[in-house]
């Protein structure tokens, strides 16, 4: 069962989201990515920029997260004037199988927490427990599509945010 736009934004205001809509697939914009290519897979010469890596087990995993998610968006351009962006959200009931993606467009407010730790305010499926912790892995995109950024765990146990901004190319 689909849920609710006002649920999708009861999901995401924890974390300091402000739900302003869902897109239609005519509306999203094209990712700038290669064919057949996600975030991870990118290369430099897509446009790939990573930000430092953080281990799950840092004690400051949550504020480096934080500061390197943001970092990157202000630098990137990912934030417009009024600090919208796309966000890729699942629409899925939480006991069903199968996501529904679609995407939104947000707000950040002035109070916001993606960062992970013990436990944290973001819907399940943008994050996952490790042991005792809570990772955050989620993507988001400018509204205009110039710049995708992922947030992910890696298989060596540590999480960063991936931009991929072709126009940044030499």
């Amino acid at each position: 069962m689909t849920i609710t736009d006002a649920e999708m934004a009861g999901l995401l205001a924890p974390g300091g989201f402000l739900f302003l809509r869902r897109l239609s697939e005519d509306e999203v914009p094209p990712a700038p990515l290669p064919p057949h290519h996600g975030p991870a897979n990118c290369l430099p010469e897509h446009g790939r920029i990573d930000s430092p890596v953080v281990d799950i087990d840092d004690p400051d995993l949550p504020a480096k997260v934080r500061e390197g998610w943001h970092g990157m968006a202000a630098e990137y351009g990912l934030l417009d004037d009024a600090r919208e962006f796309l966000l890729c959200v699942d629409y899925s009931d939480p006991e069903d199988v199968n996501s529904e993606w679609a995407w939104a467009r947000v707000r950040l407010l002035d109070e916001w927490d993606l960062g992970g730790g013990d436990d944290g305010p973001l819907p399940l499926w943008m994050r996952f427990y490790m042991g005792d912790r809570f990772v955050p892995e989620f993507t988001v995109m400018a509204l205009d599509g110039h710049v995708i950024m992922n947030t992910t765990l890696w298989g060596d146990g540590t999480v960063s945010t991936i931009v991929v901004c072709p126009s940044r190319l030499p």
